[in-house]
């Protein structure tokens, strides 16, 4: 059903003033045939928005959280979606439209007589399929915009209009101005869109993403539409690997950082994303090097070691590393290791445990248990032994 049709809203269409408008992405994604399960729906009412979200939320048992008292924007959070009420900014729907973004997203959509209110001409920007600014002014007093220029085109399939291309390019250097937190979003969408690379390219071109991401080469612009041209081959190869999720992503994110691990640890600190993210693509940059400087197949111990230094960021090392044709045999024979649960080099399962060998060898705790374990491990693999009676003889045996 529409979001155009108030019996697809989670409330009362009753519960609006007659002057409210419906705006934004839900307006744009209804004219363009964009359907989602879960619902995002923005109105404009002329005043108190808070108090009438609140009243809503309360009659309807809803979640609700005040997102700006200044400027009165509020949001209801219901099960399925949610529903930000804002007050019109200026004296007239025309004028709170003037101060967005991008055309098409200034359409207002009147659920109590079915019109629509479009004085920028984005209806017709929609049929063109273009994303086009409304005015430079709108792009500088959030900045962001200019980058999520890159990721709505990317969403959409849209072009940018040259002009608005131009403006971006020129105002690039205000990306400085914006939080982390706030970038770091737009790019995660941009680097797990399905188009996101070509726009990744042309955000690169325009120097866009200079200010955060100063390291990115034509090279590494390259290596994005790699990644995306392996994923069909990997998915077929070693279809155990979830390739299409995080770690398509990470991989990404790996070939936009500076190949310096501590450089690509600073610059991935400064766009406050995770530690878990951060010593991930640090080990996987770490790992990177290593396998550029190996020139041989390497032992069964070496492949043990390998894997346990990598550990689960290992397929974004995979990834990366075919992307960037470092060492592709070598990789491809590691790919089959990891992609068989039961491969003892890159999913080991211990025979005994560390308090198994104190009890059977009558020794004290000390980083000795650990050499053992792994002496083991190894034995293990290389089918020198197969169960637990064996492995604590051979711990015997290297006392």
């Amino acid at each position: 059903m529409s979001v155009l049709l108030p019996e697809s809203w989670p409330f009362s269409v009753d519960w609006l003033p007659p002057s409210a408008y419906l705006v934004g992405g839900a307006v744009r994604d209804a004219l363009l045939n964009r359907q989602s399960d879960y619902l995002d729906l923005d109105f404009i009412i002329p005043t108190q928005a808070i108090a009438l979200a609140q009243k809503i939320a309360k009659h309807y048992h809803a979640g609700f959280v005040i997102l700006d008292a200044q400027r009165q924007i509020a949001r209801i959070v219901f099960p399925h979606g949610t529903v930000d009420l804002a007050q019109q900014e200026g004296d007239s729907i025309q004028a709170d439209l003037a101060r967005r973004d991008f055309t098409i997203n200034a359409i207002a959509y009147n659920p109590f007589n079915q019109s629509f209110v479009d004085p920028l001409g984005g209806l017709v920007d929609l049929a063109a399929q273009q994303l086009k600014m409304i005015a430079m002014t709108n792009l500088e007093e959030d900045p962001l915009r200019l980058l999520r220029a890159y990721r709505q085109s990317a969403q959409l399939n849209f072009t940018i209009e040259a002009n608005t291309q131009q403006t971006l390019r020129n105002l690039a250097p205000l990306l400085a101005q914006i939080a982390p937190e706030r970038v770091q979003s737009e790019l995660n969408l941009l680097l797990t869109n399905p188009r996101g690379s070509y726009w990744l390219a042309q955000a690169y071109s325009d120097q866009v993403l200079t200010v955060w991401l100063n390291s990115i080469t034509p090279t590494k612009i390259t290596q994005l539409d790699q990644i995306d041209s392996l994923i069909p081959w990997l998915c077929s190869n070693w279809s155990e690997i979830p390739w299409e999720t995080e770690i398509k992503h990470l991989a990404k994110l790996t070939c936009l950082v500076n190949d310096n691990p501590q450089q690509a640890h600073q610059q991935l600190l400064n766009l406050k994303y995770p530690k878990e993210v951060f010593n991930g693509l640090k080990s996987v940059l770490q790992s990177l090097a290593e396998l550029s400087n190996i020139q041989h197949s390497l032992t069964l111990r070496e492949q043990y070691f390998f894997f346990l230094g990598i550990n689960k960021y290992f397929p974004i090392l995979a990834l990366v590393a075919l992307a960037k044709g470092i060492n592709p045999d070598l990789i491809n024979a590691l790919l089959n290791r990891y992609n068989n649960p039961l491969d003892l080099a890159a999913h080991p399962q211990p025979l005994v445990t560390g308090n198994d060998l104190i009890n059977y060898l009558q020794i004290k705790p000390s980083p000795r248990i650990g050499y053992l374990l792994t002496e083991i491990q190894i034995a293990q693999l290389e089918g020198k032994i197969s169960t637990p009676p064996e492995a604590l003889i051979f711990a015997k045996l290297q006392l």
